[in-house]
């Protein structure tokens, strides 16, 4: 992978052919050029780390750096001058227009390798994720895009931690770093030297590597973290396999464990000619991974695209009210109409879940019955039971003040009554953009 990149601008023979040799000694890549406009298009399309320009070009060696240094901004190349001349001028001349060096010729192999080292060490050490210590999200960017551009066999991975937000509000700062850097070694070790890893977002990491090893990286991955999940919980919490989220009114969100989702796309299964597609068909594989009970990986292949698979999927808005208490179910529904939802109701148990198959809803408002009976804990383990439901959020009401008697029925809400109508509807409008999502 082109992880290290460096350009080469320079319009003559030997010299440069002898400066590739020992850059690449270094551990960097590199690629040449004779000609500021075909310069400017490799920056553009490679971004690379650093810039060696010497003075054999037809523009004066700071109006070429100049340039360089304007067309570069967003990247922010190191750039190395390279010169035959020793005077004190030209250095500060060439130094004021923006170069990070001034190399004069000829330049000791030693030194020169040495130079290459510090600047390139300096530029990765700003792009450093300080928890990780990995490439932050825009170096890793740059060396996909590299990757795609140049178009040999790679697959991208993208690694995420589902419910990390969740578990960090409850456990901290500290434990949530230790399962990033937990993870980090994990991913580490199923790596080699021609893989890269960085990190997208909080809880997301980037890897590229060969087709062949991607889906046996996948697998390892999801069964490491599997086997260490429980680890990063507390006894109690670990055994009832759920957290509670805690809110207004005593309200308790059921959460579940930490899992891994991971998406991989290829250039083996679409011919990608610039990097937001492979991004936006890596976000759609990883959803559809996350979709699955637990940890897993989904591959894209050549049938499965974002625009048909994941982003184009209907918002369903729908609430589903079962509710024993007439007046109490009337004001649900008429308060849900108001603020824009598809409601529809049902006061007996016994034929709510044929209105479930009927209605098909993101949110199910239940309660849980009376002290005596509790048949909406039945029939939320009935709801949660069916492979068709299990996604569906459920809002459990109870005069029952036992929050993990509901949140073990599957229940992913617990809210005592009395409630508040402001606040129930605060959590069913998270839950939909949570189904939805």
């Amino acid at each position: 992978m082109l992880s290290k990149l460096v350009l080469i601008l320079d319009k003559r023979k030997e010299l440069p052919a002898k400066y590739k040799k020992l850059i690449e000694a270094c551990g960097a890549n590199v690629i040449s050029c004779k000609d500021f406009e075909t310069a400017m298009e490799l920056l553009t399309q490679y971004e690379p780390d650093a810039v060696l320009v010497s003075d054999s070009m037809d523009l004066s060696l700071s109006e070429i750096i100049k340039k360089l240094r304007f067309l570069s901004y967003p990247s922010r190349p190191c750039i190395i001058a390279l010169s035959k001349s020793s005077e004190l001028q030209d250095k500060l001349d060439v130094l004021d227009a923006g170069a990070d060096d001034f190399l004069s010729e000829p330049i000791e192999s030693e030194e020169f390798k040495a130079r290459i080292n510090a600047h390139l060490r300096r530029h990765f050490e700003n792009m450093i994720d300080e928890i990780t210590q990995l490439p932050d999200t825009k170096s890793a960017l740059r060396v996909f895009k590299r990757t795609i551009v140049q178009n040999t066999k790679w697959a991208a991975m993208l690694v995420r931690i589902n419910d990390f937000d969740s578990y960090k509000e409850i456990y901290g700062d500290l434990a949530s770093d230790k399962m990033l850097q937990t993870y980090t070694a994990i991913i580490n070790s199923a790596l080699d030297e021609n893989d890269f890893i960085g990190r997208l977002a909080q809880n997301e990491f980037l890897i590229l590597t060969n087709p062949l090893k991607s889906e046996r990286i996948a697998s390892f991955l999801v069964y490491a973290f599997e086997k260490i999940v429980e680890k990063f919980y507390n006894e109690e919490d670990a055994k009832q396999g759920y957290i509670i989220l805690y809110g207004d009114d005593n309200a308790g969100k059921r959460v579940n464990l930490v899992s891994t989702s991971i998406g991989i796309t290829s250039g083996d299964f679409k011919n990608y000619t610039s990097i937001n597609p492979a991004i936006s068909d890596l976000f759609a594989a990883c959803k559809l991974a996350k979709y699955n009970p637990g940890s897993s990986y989904v591959v894209e292949r050549a049938k499965l695209s974002a625009q048909d698979a994941v982003l184009d999927k209907d918002f369903n808005n729908k609430i589903l009210i079962i509710e024993p208490d007439e007046a109490l179910s009337f004001l649900l529904k008429t308060t849900g109409e108001m603020q824009g939802y598809e409601v529809a109701a049902s006061n007996e148990y016994d034929s709510a879940f044929v209105l479930l198959k009927s209605f098909e809803p993101a949110i199910v408002v239940l309660d849980a019955g009376d002290a005596g009976s509790l048949k909406g804990l039945d029939l939320c383990k009935k709801i949660k039971k069916d492979k068709k439901f299990k996604n569906v959020k459920i809002v459990l009401s109870t005069v029952v003040h036992d929050k993990k008697l509901v949140l073990n029925a599957g229940a992913d809400l617990y809210l005592p009554k009395p409630y508040e109508l402001l606040n129930i509807f605060n959590w069913i409008e998270n839950l939909v953009k949570e189904f939805n999502t």
